[in-house]
């Protein structure tokens, strides 16, 4: 199957889409990164350059569906894993950018899809937790698959949208796809938003310097390279049909992750700090409508996904790529 697989990777050059291309790469299949877009960094931090070589990169913006066309067919693509979107700091003064990357993106891809739906069996993509408010869900109890949604922000409610848009183009066009809901996540390559405080106190642990990650409660974390084995898994699925799913990570305080910090580079003990409010996000999730369609989910504890992550800033900062000053 393998050999004649190949994967176009919207949204490429973040976080989950960067592990996402080292994970094919690592598999020895062809795989096109698209994105807006030209800052190859977090790429480079996951993969070397004999690795790097082996991706073709297509700069593109999601909103052009000409050339998202044109990306399908030059390269035969045969899989789609769609990331591209703007959070929600990105747009805050100018939503309706949001909507055309977040809401016209999607439809462009879907449309685009549809028209070579012998080809490219699904879509899958990325909605986001952000679609829940932490009234969604009861004390203690995780929140199940069908769970009603209360978004209160618009990255929440464009999410929101392209999960009904993905239903509409499976009832109407026989588009088959699969939307994963992340929440926090962790490693190499998270460098951007409030949530990328915990990897980036990690990476202050490597430096020898202190860090402050700005709240504080529990959190719902998934280490990045976990989730670039889901999305390629659903990928690579049977699934036929339009459905969301929520992925089970690890539960934990910001506590805990000082505190596994702290462990793992005992040097930075009373130098990692948290403190403020919690977020406004229900912190866990059932995973069992998932586990029905690719199996078991891979779940790296957190001190194995710190400690991993730490072994990679150190040899990056060893070899001058992470500057120490």
């Amino acid at each position: 199957m393998a050999g004649s697989e190949r994967f176009l990777v919207t949204g490429a050059l973040g976080c989950i889409g960067a592990w996402t291309v080292r994970r094919l790469v690592h598999e020895g299949v062809p795989v096109v990164a698209f994105d807006a877009d030209a800052d190859v960094r977090r790429l480079r931090l996951l993969m070397d350059e004999a690795q790097l070589s082996r991706v073709d990169i297509v700069r593109g913006d999601i909103t052009n569906l000409s050339l998202l066309e044109e990306t399908l067919d030059a390269h035969r693509i045969t899989h789609v894993i769609h990331l591209a979107a703007l959070l929600h700091p990105r747009f805050r003064s100018d939503p309706p950018l949001g909507a055309r990357v977040n809401v016209l993106g999607g439809v462009n891809l879907f449309e685009a899809v549809a028209r070579r739906a012998q080809r490219i069996p699904r879509i899958v993509y990325a909605s986001s937790i952000a679609v829940y408010d932490k009234s969604d869900a009861a004390d203690d109890v995780a929140i199940m698959h069908h769970s009603p949604a209360h978004p209160t922000t618009l990255y929440g409610v464009f999410k929101q949208a392209e999960e009904a848009m993905a239903r509409v183009y499976f009832q109407d066009r026989g588009v088959s796809s699969i939307g994963l809901r992340p929440a926090t996540v962790f490693g190499a390559g998270r460098d951007y938003g409030l949530t990328a405080a915990p990897t980036q106190a990690v990476l202050a642990a490597a430096l020898g310097r202190p860090f402050h990650i700005p709240y504080s409660g529990r959190s719902h974390v998934h280490y990045a390279d976990d989730l670039a084995r889901i999305f390629i898994a659903c990928a690579r699925s049977g699934y036929r049909g339009a459905e969301v799913f929520n992925m089970r990570g690890v539960v934990a305080d910001m506590r805990d992750v000082v505190e596994t910090i702290e462990s793992v580079v005992p040097r930075a003990r009373g130098s990692i700090t948290c403190a403020g409010p919690s977020l406004e996000l229900p912190d866990d999730y059932d995973a069992a409508a998932l586990e029905q369609v690719i199996g078991p989910l891979p779940r790296t504890p957190l001190r194995e996904a710190v400690t991993e992550t730490l072994a990679l800033f150190r040899s990056k900062i060893a070899s001058g790529e992470i500057r120490e000053t």
